[in-house]
């Protein structure tokens, strides 16, 4: 069975003026799409023909013969997770269990916006900035290129794409002003609860 590329959760002009329908036309139709047509054309005859995407990334992980395998199932991963951590007038702060968990975890909100914008400003190239739960801990983490919690014993809570073609559209080359727009403007806090509630 072909993966199909998802539909965004929102018209790609939702979240305008912050993230243009034009970044969403590359981002999504293109970027995305490429990373789903990749793997179509990569799998038929292998044994990953059947499995999911989660085992297929399972799978490959850290097995350098299987790069492209890896690297165009966890983006395909990675961009639909992505996608869901951002909704129309997002931002804000959480409420309930996860914002008592990110004040135990990392002393109060301010530090945890600052960690994980430092997170997504300083990852070096291309990657993911995330906050994840580990061992019952909330924790900030980065990736680089393709690489993603779940291979790493992490549940994946919210995640940021800092490839630059996520935002040089409409941010050039201002990833901390890119960054910080996410964490105030975008961040869809109901989606990352839920995230935090099935893994804890």
């Amino acid at each position: 069975m072909p993966f199909t590329l998802p539909e965004l959760p929102y018209p790609k002009e939702a979240l305008e003026p912050h993230l243009t329908a034009k970044t969403f036309e590359f981002h999504h139709g293109k970027h995305h799409n490429a990373y789903v047509t990749n793997l179509n054309n990569m799998i038929p005859g292998t044994e990953y023909e059947t499995m999911s995407l989660e085992d297929i990334i399972k799978k490959t992980a850290g097995d350098a013969t299987k790069a492209g395998f890896f690297n165009n199932a966890a983006q395909i991963w990675n961009h639909t997770f992505y996608w869901n951590c951002m909704t129309p007038n997002g931002g804000g702060e959480p409420t309930g269990k996860l914002m008592d968990k990110i004040n135990e975890d990392f002393g109060d909100f301010g530090k945890f916006k600052d960690a994980f914008k430092q997170a997504g400003v300083t990852q070096f190239g291309s990657g993911w900035a995330w906050l994840v739960a580990e061992n019952g801990k909330l924790k900030v983490t980065k990736t680089l290129n393709a690489d993603l919690p779940m291979v790493h014993g992490q549940t994946p809570l919210l995640t940021m794409d800092v490839w630059e073609h996520a935002y040089y559209i409409d941010f050039q080359n201002r990833r901390p002003d890119y960054a910080q727009t996410f964490i105030d403007k975008l961040i869809n806090w109901e989606f990352v609860s839920k995230n935090f509630e099935a893994a804890m």
